[in-house]
C-alpha cells in the first residue's frame, strides 16, 4: 500500500479517541426510538396517513423481489404504499458494479425459494430495450395508480425475456413516454438521495431505511410496534429468513469445509463471527478464516451515507443475533495493519479464529483503540495468547502475502464484499459461494444438503 492512500485512510488521534461516543449515540436504541416518536408526532400533526415510501429500480433483481410483497405489506398493516422508480446507485456506491450485478442475479434467484418468493434462474443480464419498455410500463402505471398491480408481471417479463407478456400488460398499463419515464425516473431517484439512500429495492418509514426482503422483519417490527397490524392479520412475519438452530442433523462421515472471508474495519463481519464459528459445533464442517483488508484500503470507495446506512443497519442486524454493537472505534489504517502483523502468529497457536472475534468486539462494541498497544494487548489476552510473545511479531510484513492472496481467491469467486463464503466438498461437488451475514442461513442450508440432513427450518 503506498503511504499516501495510508495516511488518507487512518483516523486522526483525536477522531479516534471520539468515535466510540459518537457511535454510541448514533445507534443507541434511544436515539432510534426518540427518532420513531419525533416521525410519529409529525406525522399525526400533519393528520397523515402512514405511508411507506418505496423505491424500484427496474433491472435489480432485488427490486423484483421486493415487488412481491408490497401487497402483502398493504393487506397486512395499516399504511399506504408509495412506489417510486429509481435509478441505480452511483458508482461510489456501487464498486465492481459489474460483480455486484451478476451476484445480484445469483442471489437473488438463490434465496427466493426460501423466502417463498420466485425469480428465474437463466442468470442472465435484460436485454436493454426490455428494461427501457418495463420502466416505460411501469412509469405509466405510477401515472394511473396502479403500480402495485403491474410491478410483478412487469419484472416476470423482464427476467424471463417475454417480449410478449410484456405487451400484453402494455395493453392494459399504457406505457409512459420516453420523457415522462425519464422524469419520473430521476424524481425518484432525487427524492431518494434527499432522504439519504443509494440503492434500489429500498422502503423508507419514519427516517428509517429498509432494505428490499431481507429487512422487511424489521420494517414490520417498527410498524407492530405502532399497532399499525390489521385485525385478523397473524402473528407470522410476511418474510422471515429459515432458522435451522432446533433442526436435527443427520451422522456422517462426509467433511467440507468452509472458506469465511472477514474484514476487520466490516460491521457485518463482526456481527456474523459468533454465528460462523458455531457451525462446526453443529456440522462435520472444518472452518478456514480467510481475512482481507477493508475495501477503502483495497481503493474501493465507501461513501459516508453509505457508512451511516450500514452502522444503522448493522446495529438492527446485532440485535437480532443478540450480538452487542454500537460503541465503535473505526480501526482504519494503521490499527488494522498492526493487528493484521499479529495474525500469522495468532493461526499458527491454533487461534485464528479467537483473536478476529476479540478483534471485532474490541472495535464495535466496546470502542477499544486497538491501533494503541493498551488496547491490542486486551485484543491478544483475550484471544488466549501471550501479549510478550506477541509482541515479538507486531509490525511485521509477513501477513501481506497471505491477506492479498485472500482477496484474489475472493475475486476469483467473482465477489468483493465481507463476509462472504465458499463451502467446499464433498469431492467432486461444485463449490457454493455468497455473501453476507444475512446469508448464513443459506450456508447452513447447504451444508445440511450435504450432509444429508433435512433441509427443513423452524
Amino acid at each position: 500500500m503506498a503511504p499516501e492512500k495510508e495516511n488518507k485512510e487512518s483516523l486522526t488521534p483525536v477522531s479516534r479517541r471520539l468515535s466510540p461516543f459518537v457511535s454510541t449515540i448514533l445507534t443507541s436504541p434511544r436515539t432510534r426510538e426518540a427518532r420513531r416518536r419525533m416521525a410519529e408526532a409529525v406525522r399525526r400533526l400533519r393528520r397523515a396517513p402512514r405511508r411507506v415510501l418505496y423505491f424500484h429500480q427496474v433491472d435489480d433483481p432485488y427490486s423484483h423481489l421486493a415487488a412481491q410483497v408490497l401487497g402483502n405489506l398493504v393487506s397486512r398493516y395499516d399504511v399506504e404504499a408509495v412506489p417510486h422508480l429509481a435509478g441505480p446507485p452511483p458508482d461510489a456506491a456501487a464498486p465492481e458494479r459489474g460483480r455486484l450485478e451478476a451476484f445480484a442475479r445469483k442471489d437473488a434467484a438463490d434465496v427466493a425459494p426460501g423466502y417463498g418468493l420466485s425469480f428465474p434462474t437463466r442468470g442472465t443480464a435484460p436485454d436493454a430495450a426490455l428494461v427501457d419498455r418495463v420502466s416505460s410500463i411501469l412509469a405509466g402505471a405510477l401515472a394511473r395508480g396502479c403500480f402495485l398491480d403491474a410491478a410483478v408481471p412487469a419484472g416476470r417479463a423482464l427476467w424471463d425475456g417475454d417480449w410478449a407478456g410484456l405487451e400484453r400488460l402494455a395493453a392494459d398499463v399504457p406505457p409512459a413516454n420516453p420523457s415522462e419515464t425519464r422524469c419520473a425516473v430521476e424524481a425518484g431517484s432525487e427524492r431518494r438521495r434527499r432522504l439519504g439512500h443509494y440503492l434500489g429495492a429500498m422502503f423508507y418509514y419514519g427516517g428509517e431505511w429498509y432494505w428490499g426482503v431481507d429487512r422487511l422483519h424489521h420494517l414490520e417490527r417498527h410498524l407492530r410496534s405502532l399497532d399499525a397490524l390489521r385485525a385478523g392479520a397473524g402473528p407470522a412475519f410476511i418474510v422471515s429468513r429459515p432458522d435451522f438452530s432446533r433442526a436435527p442433523v443427520a451422522r456422517t462421515d462426509r467433511r467440507l469445509t468452509l472458506e469465511f472471508y472477514v474484514s476487520l474495519r466490516s460491521p457485518y463481519s463482526y456481527i456474523s463471527l459468533e454465528r460462523v464459528l458455531a457451525l462446526p459445533d453443529r456440522y462435520p464442517v472444518d472452518l478456514a478464516p480467510r481475512p482481507v483488508l477493508p475495501m477503502v484500503m483495497r481503493g474501493l470507495p465507501v461513501p459516508r451515507v453509505k457508512r451511516i446506512y450500514i452502522v444503522l443497519d448493522a446495529r438492527r442486524e446485532a440485535e437480532d443475533a443478540g450480538v452487542p454493537f454500537g460503541r465503535i472505534c473505526d480501526p482504519i489504517g494503521r490499527p488494522i495493519e498492526r493487528a493484521f502483523s499479529l495474525y500469522p502468529w495468532a493461526k499458527s497457536r491454533g487461534r485464528a479464529a479467537e483473536i478476529l472475534l476479540s478483534f471485532g468486539r474490541a472495535a464495535f462494541a466496546e470502542g477499544i483503540d486497538i491501533g494503541r498497544d493498551l488496547g491490542l494487548r486486551t485484543v491478544v489476552e483475550r484471544a488466549g495468547l501471550s501479549w510478550e510473545e506477541a509482541r515479538e511479531h507486531l509490525d511485521g510484513e509477513s501477513w501481506r502475502e497471505e491477506i492479498e492472496e485472500n482477496r484474489r481467491r475472493l475475486f476469483d469467486m467473482g465477489l468483493w464484499g465481507v463476509p462472504s463464503f465458499r463451502l467446499r466438498g464433498p469431492e467432486g461437488t461444485p463449490d457454493f459461494c455468497t455473501w453476507g451475514q444475512d446469508r448464513i442461513w443459506r450456508v447452513e442450508e447447504e451444508i445440511r444438503r450435504r450432509v444429508g440432513s433435512p433441509a427443513t427450518a423452524a
